[in-house]
């Protein structure tokens, strides 16, 4: 049996009338850039998360690009973030002259841990990003706790947790502003690269919406340093089709790891199972174990003909690009423990009980035990 990490093409399967009318609406229309199907994106989104902007951009990493530079963030500047996430999050950081700053994450929801921020901010910190790892939101109270005490911005990373709720509230309303990523494997996926910027306040949001265009103000009047991130139309298009269904495919996605967690339940103490903080509603993005020989379980399971993902194996503040940071191995010790142990399941909406049991069944096998 093949079994897929992710199946994209069975999600469009069930959505393929639709889907196809959508997209054929664009190509109909000739707007293929900032056309009517943005515009109904935008509001779709806003209305869908609760906040009054909804800015649609070309990536999940331009969101975040344009959302510091909206505020203004660069030279000089340092941000306070976690190493346990993907590049992105510092990427931009970097280019735009900020110092990305770590602290470690807790180890139960791999999020950043409030209680290292504070020893971390120093005179030229001038925000937060906590990113809201696999599915689930940081503790976002005393994140925003300590924000408003050192008067800093909070730019939420909402790459892998649309529709998650943090004690009622949706990630990417929870900080002063949010970013999310619609790249295809995503819950929330486009049929190519797009993201999203979410914001309350007019000004930002009036900033975001003149960046995207090469900072301009008008046609030719540029006003602003600025980037071409722009949401294509199809991504749009696509993007209201699958919001009216995000809900239902993140409750599928819990019905997943719930019964991965009861049948694996009897695997060995060493193995760690996805935690929920109990203010959470989780969206598992990623259904992920930590397991001592976790590679030697992948290579046994691709011989078994199943995917896994390892999100992800190395820290950023290990990784070659960032070394002029300064950070060395064992400054944060639990990113890289979690990093060296995380193996993550085949885990989306349509997933197979069949496919499943098979995932299980082989991870039996491996420890030597029969289901």
């Amino acid at each position: 049996m093949k079994v897929t990490l992710v199946d994209l093409v069975a999600q469009y399967r069930q959505i393929k009338d639709e889907m196809d009318r959508a997209i054929h609406a664009v190509l109909d229309s000739g707007h293929f850039i900032l056309g009517e199907a943005n515009q109904e994106c935008e509001q779709n989104l806003s209305k869908y998360v609760g906040v009054k902007h909804a800015l649609g951009c070309a990536s999940g990493t331009d969101a975040l690009q344009l959302a510091m530079m909206a505020y203004g963030f660069g030279q000089g500047d340092e941000m306070i973030t976690v190493p346990m996430t993907f590049v992105a999050t510092v990427e931009v950081m970097v280019l735009l002259g900020i110092r990305p700053v770590f602290v470690d994450i807790d180890p139960k929801t791999y999020c950043i841990d409030p209680n290292q921020i504070e020893d971390k901010i120093t005179p030229r910190t001038r925000a937060i990003v906590p990113v809201h790892l696999y599915g689930q939101a940081a503790d976002m109270d005393p994140i925003m706790e300590i924000a408003r005490r050192h008067n800093l911005i909070v730019i939420e990373d909402c790459a892998q947790a649309i529709g998650a709720l943090y004690k009622g509230r949706k990630t990417c309303t929870l900080g002063h502003i949010g970013c999310t990523s619609f790249f295809p494997g995503k819950n929330l996926g486009a049929y190519g690269d797009a993201g999203a910027v979410f914001t309350n306040d007019d000004e930002i949001a009036e900033k975001i919406r003149m960046i995207r265009v090469h900072g301009s103000e008008s046609k030719y009047r540029h006003v602003l340093l600025g980037l071409n991130s722009r949401m294509d139309a199809i991504q749009a298009a696509v993007i209201n089709v699958k919001l009216k269904y995000i809900d239902e495919w993140n409750a599928k996605r819990r019905e997943h790891a719930a019964r991965y967690t009861e049948l694996l339940k009897d695997l060995p103490e060493d193995v760690v199972f996805p935690y929920t903080a109990p203010y959470n509603v989780h969206t598992f993005h990623q259904y992920t174990l930590q397991v001592d020989r976790r590679d030697e379980l992948r290579q046994f399971l691709a011989e078994k003909g199943i995917a896994t993902g390892i999100h992800y194996p190395i820290p950023l503040h290990l990784q070659p690009a960032y070394a002029h940071l300064g950070y060395r191995k064992g400054d944060f010790p639990v990113s890289e423990r979690v990093a060296s142990r995380v193996i993550s399941l085949p885990m989306y909406p349509e997933l197979p009980k069949e496919h499943q049991d098979y995932v299980v069944e082989q991870i039996y096998a491996f420890f030597g035990k029969k289901v």
